[in-house]
């Protein structure tokens, strides 16, 4: 009974390696660059070892997409900061922080590769759409929809989901090395640019919920006066 867990442990181990030497190359060079021979060569491994695990360098390549995701954030990060007992305007600040944690780290591969997705998407892109984006989405509208009160799925908090979302993209794809002031912005502190971003949010979010609420008033003293 020992071997099988011992097995299943290397190949863990294993998985592993080829993820890390994989996540950074894919980040520096990109896809179509990143060859299987160079990344084995930085695993420690042979290239049969990368078609073992992941079926090939695409299979890999997905997979290091997923786990650059899950880096920046994961599902169940997100799903304990929307349940907690905080009130919504804390939880949202508990994710700017945390978006920024990764984003203001030396060894900060995930964002660089995300950005690389972003800028040019291929088609390996659905993988981390479907299977970590869009989940994820689905609980910040939850924390949005307790800010503002607007339910899930109308229209104008998916304005404000991706008003929110706008900076930390920008913010990515400036720590992927692209020119202009935002360099500047991030020579800022985490913590100075966290309670900045979230100023401005909740002041945003503040005025679209005002704005939502009179909509949804209006049917009702047409109603009245008739």
């Amino acid at each position: 009974m020992k071997t099988p867990r011992s097995n299943r442990s290397d190949g863990e181990q294993t998985s592993r390696q080829i993820l890390e030497a994989a996540g950074p190359l894919f980040a520096t060079v990109g896809f179509a660059e990143a060859t299987g021979k160079a990344i084995a060569e930085h695993a420690g491994v042979d290239v049969a070892s990368i078609n073992y695990h992941f079926g090939g360098r695409a299979g890999l390549y997905e997979a290091t997409l997923v786990e650059a995701h899950r880096q920046l954030i994961s599902l169940g990060e997100l799903e304990a900061i929307a349940a907690s007992a905080l009130p919504a305007a804390d939880k949202l600040a508990r994710l700017f922080d945390t978006i920024l944690g990764l984003a203001f780290t030396s060894a900060g591969w995930p964002v660089h590769l995300l950005a690389r997705e972003i800028l040019a998407p291929s088609s390996h892109f659905r993988v981390v759409r479907e299977g970590e984006i869009e989940p994820k989405l689905i609980v910040v509208q939850r924390i949005l929809g307790e800010a503002t009160g607007i339910p899930p799925g109308d229209p104008a908090l998916l304005r404000c989901m991706i008003s929110i979302a706008a900076p930390c993209l920008m913010l990515a794809v400036a720590g992927a090395g692209a020119p202009g002031p935002v360099q500047a912005v991030r020579a800022m502190s985490r913590e100075a640019l966290s309670a900045h971003m979230h100023t401005f949010a909740m002041a945003g979010l503040a005025a679209v919920a005002r704005e939502w609420q009179g909509t949804q008033a209006a049917p009702v003293r047409r109603r009245a006066k008739s």
